[in-house]
């Protein structure tokens, strides 16, 4: 629930590569974290209307050489659920896919983007992620419904306090197991993840990250879910019989009520986290402007 996106890392750590703040082999291995291995497929051998496709799939070293060679000034993320394509910009084959996945990486200048696919692999009790990287065109065109760091900072705060709010009358203090370990896992990450955004971000773009995290936390922690909230934007709110997993709603109508009231909170959320690990490109954006 509180992982990074895969997408975060990439942009997050390609773009410290871009900057020549941290070593090609240094930002592959953030990026990769505890999976096995990376892998792009569909990136062009080179620029031009013509450019071929590489025809085997690449590392994630030479991808992001090859991206900045192209043309890729930052790495931008999107974080998109149905009804809401939040960091996207077309085309429709991208966003199809990109929602699919429910996040994405476009480099900006390059025209490009990329949507990770995760296959489970090895034997049974010792399961690996390989991740697939699709690389695709996209349209150069301002991204749907991201906010500045200022004003994501300042919505999280209301945000917060209607989490709050909402499991107080939730009555979820306390809800059992579950609450229990997002707690103890949200305080884990806390101490063992400070650093949350790679070299070059400013500080506030960590303060903003680490605050959306929270927030989604306490949404997850109302869900009784280990993916984030992600119920909260689709309305999957999970059985009446959940009891007190589900932050102590016993009725269906409950239940629903629970996923109206979350809804706007676990939105503010995904879109403070994009304000965050989009500030990089945002940076540049203003420089060159």
């Amino acid at each position: 629930m509180l992982d990074e996106p895969r997408s975060g890392r990439l942009a997050a750590w390609g773009n410290a590569l871009f900057a020549a703040l941290v070593s090609p082999d240094d930002a592959a291995q953030r990026i990769v974290g505890e999976d096995v291995v990376h892998r792009v497929v569909g990136l062009p051998a080179s620029s031009g209307p013509y450019a071929q496709q590489e025809p085997e799939p690449v590392g994630l070293t030479l991808a992001l050489g090859r991206l900045r060679s192209l043309g890729a000034l930052g790495l931008r993320v999107a974080l998109p659920v149905p009804g809401h394509p939040l960091g996207l910009s077309g085309p429709p084959e991208f966003n199809s896919l990109a929602l699919d996945a429910g996040e994405a990486v476009i480099a900006a200048g390059a025209a490009l983007g990329l949507v990770p696919e995760a296959y489970e692999a090895g034997p049974e009790g010792d399961v690996h992620a390989e991740i697939t990287w699709h690389c695709m065109p996209v349209r150069e065109a301002p991204p749907a419904d991201v906010p500045s760091l200022g004003e994501a900072e300042r919505e999280l705060a209301e945000a917060m306090r209607d989490a709050t709010e909402v499991l107080t009358k939730l009555d979820v203090a306390g809800s059992g197991p579950a609450a229990d370990a997002a707690l103890e896992a949200y305080r884990a990450r806390m101490e063992a993840g400070r650093r949350l955004l790679a070299p070059g971000y400013p500080p506030r773009a960590v303060r903003v990250l680490e605050l959306a995290q929270r927030v989604r936390a306490l949404v997850a922690i109302a869900y009784g879910e280990e993916d984030g909230g992600r119920g909260a934007a689709t309305g999957v709110g999970g059985s009446a019989g959940a009891g007190r997993e589900h932050g102590g709603a016993v009725s269906a109508s409950q239940i629903a009520a629970r996923a109206e009231a979350l809804r706007p909170v676990e939105r503010t959320a995904r879109r403070a986290q994009v304000a965050a690990y989009n500030a990089y490109a945002e940076e540049l954006e203003r420089k060159r402007s």
